[in-house]
């Protein structure tokens, strides 16, 4: 049984979608989603990645749970949310270790082969990489 989801959550609406069928499996199995929020950094270094965690962090993390208390309201009795920079692929992937997930949630936007080939896949770099579950939305 999934005890604890990992959810990759950035605002779209096959993310959103993911969100909540994470919400339900949580809520079938007694278990727990994890939303983590990953910001790319691609401009600025290491410097101005220090300061836009130190101005944001907090505050966008805040917004996030009320974004997602208004997709689901009860949300935040199920979820532990985090706002993390660096690659997608890599962070959600680093999650499962760290946490003890079991379970991968992740939406999938249609992009064309020019985009998929220009910014990558980050449901593509999961489901090739990853060591447990891994569910796709659509």
């Amino acid at each position: 049984m999934v005890k604890y989801s990992l959810v990759g959550y950035d605002g779209s609406e096959a993310s959103r979608r993911a969100f909540q069928f994470a919400i339900e499996l949580a809520r079938c199995g007694n278990g727990r989603v994890r939303v983590v929020s990953v910001l790319q950094v691609t401009e600025g270094g290491a410097d101005a990645s220090a300061l836009m965690m130190a101005d944001s962090g907090t505050r966008r993390v805040q917004e996030l749970l009320e974004e997602l208390t208004a997709i689901v309201p009860d949300a935040d009795r199920l979820v532990d949310v985090e706002l993390i920079y660096g690659s997608p692929g890599d962070v959600l992937l680093s999650q499962v270790e760290q946490h003890g997930v079991d379970h991968i949630v992740i939406g999938h936007t249609e992009r064309g082969a020019l985009a998929r080939w220009l910014l990558g896949s980050v449901s593509g770099n999961v489901l090739a990489r990853a060591h447990v579950p891994v569910t796709v939305v659509r």
